[in-house]
């Protein structure tokens, strides 16, 4: 696996942290989805793909930036691009939270946080002088062969999901 590391910067103790790596293969996984089925990213292979990791089902920040994908879904579907949130809320979690906001496009449950460690989304936080281990809000865009095109670290909700369609805008217009 490739990875590059990144400066968590001062809240994080000047702590670096692996991601994967830009340009390199995105690894597979396979996890049940609000559809019933069990999404596994090489059968994505044909469309790009959104994957955004994410702490909580129905906590305000997960919330704005999970409405303002399903917003721009028909945009990111114009360009051939699927949408998925992953967090390790469970299914019946994700259900209540999709129908609550009328989510249009899947939410991956995660509940032993394999693919959230593997896509290395998973380290060491703190809220209100307390440290824990957490998800860390990260995207991946992932395009047609199962390669990662770009990575967005310790993302902040505000403006996230238009920036990552500008980014698939711009990749398409190459």
């Amino acid at each position: 696996m490739d990875y590059h590391q990144i400066s968590i910067g001062k809240k994080f103790g000047k702590k670096t942290r692996l991601m994967l790596k830009e340009n390199t293969k995105a690894p597979d996984f396979s996890l049940y989805s609000t559809s019933g089925k069990n999404y596994s990213l090489k059968k994505s292979k044909g469309g790009y793909v959104v994957i955004y990791f994410y702490p909580k089902d129905d906590t305000p920040g997960c919330t704005i930036e999970t409405n303002d994908f399903n917003k721009l879904l028909s945009k990111f579907k114009k360009l051939n691009c699927e949408v998925y949130g992953v967090s390790k809320d469970s299914l019946k979690s994700h259900h209540k939270f999709r129908d609550k906001y009328k989510i249009k496009f899947d939410l991956l449950a995660d509940e032993e946080i394999k693919v959230i460690k593997k896509y290395k989304a998973w380290g060491k936080k703190k809220f209100m002088g307390r440290e824990f281990m957490g998800i860390i809000r990260s995207t991946y865009l992932i395009d047609k062969k199962g390669k990662i095109l770009k990575v967005w670290d310790n993302v902040k909700v505000k403006d996230h999901a238009q920036e990552v369609l500008k980014t698939l805008q711009n990749i398409e217009k190459k």
